[in-house]
């Protein structure tokens, strides 16, 4: 049953073929089996599955099901959970019980799917490999001695090794589609917007997006259909109708206008990476899509900007985590400096004090105009050279990222080398567009992710090209051996 996608799942419990206990059952079994070598989830929710799993199947044998009813899904550790620990990866929140649902885990309850438990992340979603975890880092499924990317990397690995049938994860700068390329599985990425950020814990503000890692194009629409809508909770939600994503999927691709952009092409980007992307998009030529190439000329200056933005936004988020109200809390503090300089000293690691003090440093006196302010002038160019393309393709496509897994610990000391892992995927979030990684080969056996960048609430669109894809490829259905 492991190897079966949602859709599959989903008519197998509608005709009967096994319950959703009995699948609950079998893939608790599989996390017990094969997750303390992985290490993708922080917390595994049996008791909670197992109490979802026979409320579904109540729900099924009346004959209410939805598309998600009954279906096994993992949630990353950034989206509150009542009554379950919510700790972003962190030490900061080891002990923290979320008194509330994120609207994420909200609608997903509501659409009757099961969660399975909370999965690992990179603490406070800042990394590119989630070694920067509290839980210790998560390996790839591929090659457990290289990394899954990040910070979604435990929802990354939980679905390549077939531990969950799908999950969700957030995009800040590629933490989704950087670990769905690495990891060989579809991962999505919805117009900044589009998915409510009520419970999800901030990192940057106007950059965070929540999204969905799934084996197949299909499975990712039938997860946003219950993701994607209007939340008055969240002032960054936007008022758009939802269309039913799975309802475009199979329309042909003839006429398809594919834009590539010549910065991603060049240097930096490995070489048999670019040949299996380029033979991906020799496969759209195929299916009749016309290949155009395209200019982005600011999307060398993404990296630059977006950390400026991003630290200076986490470093206002996480100002909140002070030893006062909730999470943890130093043993006794003199005097209310020392509780915060020690409860913050002590419960975050490296990487979120470097992006707090980086952030806190733009944002100074003096420095703001020089720094922030523009780095928020650059996102306009950049934004401005998207819309410029979308004049001109329906799509853009190019590599996911400049190479595959790398090895856990390569880059660990050299912060600049790991920033520039996500220099395909950045430039999508500070414009605000939709974006997918789908796998699409391999390089020294290792996963090569195609990335697919849509217009602004064009998910439709991008689901589609990623499905039909899909239907003469089988990338996406390939598994790593040991957990076949």
């Amino acid at each position: 049953m492991h190897s079966k996608t949602i859709a599959e799942l989903a008519a197998g419990l509608k005709k009967g073929d096994f319950s959703s206990e009995e699948l609950t059952r079998s893939f608790l079994q599989r996390i017990q089996q094969f997750d303390p070598e992985l290490n993708s989830f922080i917390t595994v929710s049996e008791e909670h599955a197992l109490t979802q799993a026979k409320a579904a199947d109540a729900v099924i044998a009346k004959g209410n099901a939805t598309a998600l009813t009954g279906i096994p899904l993992a949630q990353k550790d950034i989206f509150c959970t009542n009554g379950i620990k919510t700790t972003c990866g962190s030490k900061m929140l080891d002990n923290f019980i979320a008194p509330y649902d994120s609207t994420v885990i909200r609608n997903f309850n509501q659409a009757g799917s099961v969660m399975m438990g909370k999965t690992n992340m990179d603490e406070f979603a800042m990394g590119s490999s989630n070694e920067t975890s509290f839980y210790g880092g998560v390996k790839n499924p591929w090659d457990i001695l290289t990394v899954p990317g990040g910070s979604s990397g435990g929802s990354a690995a939980a679905v390549a090794a077939r531990l969950v049938p799908a999950s969700t994860g957030t995009d800040t700068g590629g933490s989704i589609r950087q670990p769905a390329a690495l990891c060989g599985i579809t991962g999505l990425k919805p117009t900044y917007g589009r998915v409510s950020r009520y419970g999800m814990i901030a990192f940057a503000s106007s950059l965070d997006q929540a999204g969905t890692f799934t084996q197949t194009a299909e499975d990712s629409a039938l997860m946003l259909n219950v993701m994607a809508g209007f939340d008055e909770k969240d002032s960054t939600s936007v008022d758009k109708a939802v269309p039913d994503y799975t309802a475009d999927l199979n329309k042909n691709l003839k006429g398809l206008k594919i834009g590539l952009p010549k910065e991603y092409f060049g240097e930096g980007l490995n070489a048999d990476v670019a040949k299996v992307v380029e033979e991906a998009i020799a496969e759209y030529k195929k299916m009749g899509a016309e290949i155009i190439e395209i200019s982005l000329p600011n999307s060398h200056l993404s990296v630059p900007a977006y950390y400026v933005i991003a630290p200076a936004e986490c470093s206002s988020n996480l100002s909140r985590f002070d030893g006062v109200r909730f999470g943890y809390r130093c043993d006794d503090p003199k005097d209310l400096e020392d509780l915060y300089k020690r409860s913050r000293g002590e419960g975050f690691g490296d990487e979120v004090k470097r992006r707090i003090m980086i952030g806190a440093y733009a944002l100074s006196a003096g420095y703001y105009d020089a720094y922030y302010l523009k780095a928020q002038k650059i996102r306009h160019l950049i934004s401005d050279d998207f819309k410029q393309a979308f004049e001109k393709v329906d799509v853009i496509m190019g590599p996911t990222s400049p190479e595959v897994a790398f090895k856990a610990g390569e880059k660990s000391g050299d912060p600049v080398s790991m920033y520039l892992s996500d220099i395909y995927t950045i430039a999508t979030n500070l414009a605000g567009l939709p974006g997918m990684s789908v796998p699409c080969g391999f390089s020294n056996n290792l996963p090569v992710g195609l990335q697919i960048i849509g217009n602004y609430f064009d998910e439709s669109r991008l689901l589609n090209v990623a499905h039909q894809y899909q239907q003469t490829t089988d990338w996406h259905v390939r598994i790593p051996d040991a957990y076949k």
